[in-house]
C-alpha cells in the first residue's frame, strides 16, 4: 500500500465531530432505551443522527431540483456480465455479486443475501415518472438462487422497492430485516412479518448461520412529504459462520458512526460503500458521500477489502454517469490506496472475499 496522503479533510474535520458525539452519547440512557425497546436516538416523533445535525429540507430539496444542472446520462448500457454463472464459494469465503444500485447477492456455502433489493424500471412511487434505470440487474430475477435474508437499510424508493419484495417473499419467504418503524408500513403494503432493529441490536437465524447487526448512517428516512423521519435508517453488519465479516453502509454521508463502528463491532473483511449521487455538494453532503469520502471511510473503518456501489444505475442527482469511477480512482491514488483493496465492480461481476488471517 503507498502512503496516504496525510492531508485528508476528514482527518482533520472527524476528530472533533468524534468528541462532540461522544460527549453527546449517554451510555446509560442508551441501556435503559435498550431495555425498555425505546430509541435513545428518537425524540418522540422523529428519529436524530448521532451527530444531532439537521439535514437539508424541503426548501433546500425545491431550490436543487429548480437550480441544478442534472450532467448527461447514456440512455442505456449494457452489462458485460449479464447474467454470468455464480462463481462457487469455498470454506472461509463469501461471494459478493453486484446487483446494481445498492444491491448485493452475497452467498455462503449455505445462505444467500440480498442488499437493499431493486429489479424494478423505476425508483420513484409511481410506474411513469422518477428515476428510470438505464441497464438491467446484473442478475435476471429468475436466476437469482433462493434467498434467505433480505436486509433494508431505509425505506426510500431506491432501497425500499416493494413491487421487488413482494416477488421475492412469493417465490421465497426469507426474512426481512430492516430498522425501527418499517415493519407496520410493509404489512401494510401486504409484505408481512418484517424484523425491525435499533442501531446496535442484532436478530441472528434460529441455527446461529447467520448474525446481523443494524448499524448507524448518518442519513434520513421518508417515503411521502409527511413522514420525514418517522422511520430508522442505518448499515448492516454481516457475521455469517465460517465468512468473511461484511459491512454494508446503506445510504451515508460521511460521519462519526465508521470510528464508532470499528471501535464496537471492529473492521470488516468487506465494506460495501457508496460512491454516487453526491453532487451538488452543497446539498447531498449531508446524505451521501463522494468517492474521496468513501475512501476515507475504507480507511477509518480498517476493511480488508471494499467494494463500490450507488453508482451507474438510476440518474438520482447531477454528477456526470461516469464520474463516480473515475474520482474513485482518482481519490484511490492521492490516498495511496490499490486497486485490489477498494474495487469498483462492473454490474453483474462477482467478488470473492475471505476472512482475513489469523494474528499471529
Amino acid at each position: 500500500m503507498k502512503k496516504p496522503n496525510p492531508r485528508s479533510p476528514s482527518q482533520r474535520i472527524l476528530p472533533p465531530l468524534i468528541d462532540r458525539s461522544r460527549k453527546a452519547y449517554n451510555p446509560a440512557m442508551h441501556r435503559a432505551a435498550a431495555a425498555s425497546n425505546l430509541s435513545d436516538h428518537f425524540d418522540g416523533r422523529r428519529f436524530i443522527n448521532l451527530d444531532g445535525r439537521p439535514h437539508q429540507g424541503f426548501a433546500q430539496f425545491l431550490r436543487w431540483r429548480l437550480t441544478g444542472k442534472k450532467s448527461h446520462w447514456p440512455k442505456w448500457v449494457e452489462n458485460e456480465h449479464q447474467d454470468a454463472p455464480l462463481r462457487d464459494v469455498g470454506a472461509g469465503q463469501i461471494a459478493a455479486t453486484f446487483v446494481n444500485h445498492a444491491t448485493f447477492l452475497l452467498r455462503t456455502r449455505d445462505l444467500s443475501i440480498l442488499t437493499d433489493p431493486i429489479w424494478s424500471d423505476r425508483a420513484s412511487p409511481v410506474s411513469f415518472a422518477g428515476p428510470k434505470r438505464v441497464r438491467r440487474p446484473g442478475i435476471s430475477f429468475d436466476r437469482l438462487p433462493k434467498i434467505d435474508v433480505v436486509l433494508i437499510s431505509h425505506n426510500h424508493y431506491d432501497h425500499m422497492d416493494l413491487p421487488t419484495l413482494r416477488r421475492l417473499v412469493a417465490r421465497d419467504q426469507p426474512a426481512i430485516v430492516t430498522g425501527l418503524g418499517n415493519a407496520a408500513y410493509l404489512k401494510r403494503k401486504g409484505i408481512p412479518g418484517a424484523i425491525e432493529l435499533d442501531w446496535w441490536r442484532s436478530w441472528r437465524l434460529s441455527d446461529d448461520r447467520l448474525s446481523v447487526t443494524l448499524t448507524p448512517a448518518r442519513h434520513f428516512s421518508a417515503r411521502g412529504l409527511f413522514d420525514r423521519d418517522r422511520a430508522l435508517w442505518g448499515g448492516f453488519w454481516i457475521d455469517a459462520a465460517n465468512s468473511p465479516s461484511v459491512y454494508f453502509t446503506g445510504d451515508t454521508a460521511m460521519g462519526v458512526h465508521f470510528q464508532f463502528i470499528r471501535e464496537r463491532l471492529g473492521s470488516p473483511d468487506l465494506a460495501l460503500l457508496p460512491i454516487g449521487a453526491y453532487e451538488p455538494r452543497w446539498f447531498m453532503s449531508e446524505v451521501h458521500m463522494d468517492p474521496a469520502e468513501a475512501v476515507e471511510a475504507h480507511r477509518i473503518l480498517g476493511a480488508r477489502q471494499s467494494l463500490a456501489m450507488h453508482y451507474g444505475t438510476f440518474q438520482m442527482t447531477d454528477e456526470p454517469y461516469d464520474a463516480p469511477r473515475k474520482e474513485l480512482a482518482a481519490a484511490k491514488e492521492r490516498a495511496g490506496v490499490e486497486d485490489q483493496e477498494f474495487g469498483a465492480p462492473e454490474v453483474g461481476e462477482t467478488v470473492i472475499a475471505r476472512q482475513r488471517p489469523p494474528s499471529s
